[in-house]
């Protein structure tokens, strides 16, 4: 009821007040007088009439309509066959707007001007004190109700402005959400459409002079298609409305057979681990083998390498993985592989969003090229 009520326009709910605090005012009018059995003066209706109207409008100027019905008010007792009115609804009700919607030093002085015009100009000193009560009463009621609705807007004020924030927030997950899960899509690609470029332009050189070794290039082909499809098969499956089959993404764990599975190409590939291993993270852990991922699909594709090795590095409380090979690199030929451009910065953009850090160049121990990152190991 109360929803429905502050849903109406303000000059409806104004109107049916002014209406009820007529009725009130009037109704001690509505009777003779039973000393003499005759109808009250007219003079009381008009005073009542014209103290009451002007309720409707005191949303919009709560101190003249304050001022127009104390004053219409006060002109009652000119007449002297009048009915008796014990309360000034119109009075308190205008009062009461004037301290709910006024300005601070507006409202203080009007109360102050009404509660002294009141004391002068009543009878007797009961009359003085009733209307006094009854006045700073609906002036206390007015300033609750502003403290109210200013507490309620602050309130509202504060939800939209969290709502707002929960929005960016959100916007920014799902921003960094398909920043990752391009990252992903373009190493496994990458990574899966290196070998089988590679082993498809070896196959055709070897397949009169070794079909053994031909028909191990198809195998790796088929293999590293096959890898591809699931991983991207699990990742499309985890954008879907349904559920789909969801295997863990690779890991460090993982290395040694991503090492296994790219000597199929011809590049000999070393793993070495020292130390003792650690707790990692698992945003770093995935890390680490896309990292490994991406800097062995750049040796295939560019370094024309024989040769390459990864090593981690267990330290305290830092992980170095090693990706070096003995690569001179290798112009483009109508076969080549171009290089998207984005293969050394997503390295990087992978250590950093774990908080860790990447460096590449030439190896300074020999000839080839070196991709260095340090990862934070798990706290424990």
């Amino acid at each position: 009821m109360r929803r429905r009520i502050r849903a109406l326009p303000p000059l409806w709910v104004d109107g049916a007040l002014t209406a009820v605090i007529l009725i009130a005012q009037l109704w001690p009018l509505l009777s003779n007088d039973e000393r003499t059995s005759q109808p009250w003066d007219w003079w009381g209706y008009l005073v009542v009439i014209l103290a009451s109207l002007p309720l409707i409008w005191r949303r919009r100027a709560p101190i003249t309509v304050l001022t127009a019905s104390l004053c219409t008010g006060a002109l009652y007792d000119l007449a002297d066959h009048v009915a008796r009115q014990p309360i000034w609804y119109g009075g308190m009700v205008a009062l009461y707007t004037v301290a709910a919607y006024s300005g601070t030093w507006q409202r203080i002085t009007v109360f102050a001007m009404t509660i002294a015009g009141g004391l002068l100009l009543v009878g007797s000193s009961e009359t003085a004190l009733r209307g006094t009560v009854l006045f700073v009463a609906a002036y206390a009621i007015g300033r609750a109700t502003a403290t109210s609705r200013a507490h309620a807007a602050a309130l509202e004020e504060r939800a939209e402005r969290l709502e707002r924030e929960r929005q960016v927030e959100a916007e920014r997950a799902a921003e960094h959400e398909r920043a990752r899960i391009a990252r992903d899509m373009h190493d496994i690609l990458a990574h899966a459409v290196s070998l089988m470029v590679v082993q498809a332009e070896a196959g055709p050189v070897v397949v009169r002079s070794n079909p053994a070794r031909a028909e191990a290039a198809f195998d790796a082909i088929a293999a590293a298609g096959r890898d591809a499809m699931m991983q991207l098969r699990r990742m499309l499956g985890v954008l879907k409305d349904e559920e789909a089959p969801r295997a863990p993404q690779p890991t460090i764990d993982d290395l040694p057979a991503l090492a296994d599975q790219v000597s199929h190409t011809g590049l000999r590939v070393g793993f070495a681990s020292v130390g003792r291993p650690r707790p990692v993270s698992p945003d770093c852990a995935v890390a680490a083998y896309r990292v490994t991922q991406e800097a062995l699909t750049n040796i295939v594709k560019h370094a024309g390498a024989n040769h390459a090795n990864i090593r981690l590095t267990w330290e305290d409380d830092t992980l170095l993985l090693d990706i070096t090979d003995d690569g001179r690199g290798r112009a483009l030929d109508g076969r080549g592989l171009p290089s998207g451009g984005h293969g050394l910065i997503g390295i990087r953009e992978r250590a950093a969003a774990c908080g860790g850090t990447a460096a590449a160049g030439r190896r300074t121990d020999g000839p080839g090229f070196q991709v260095s990152v340090r990862l934070p190991l798990a706290q424990a």
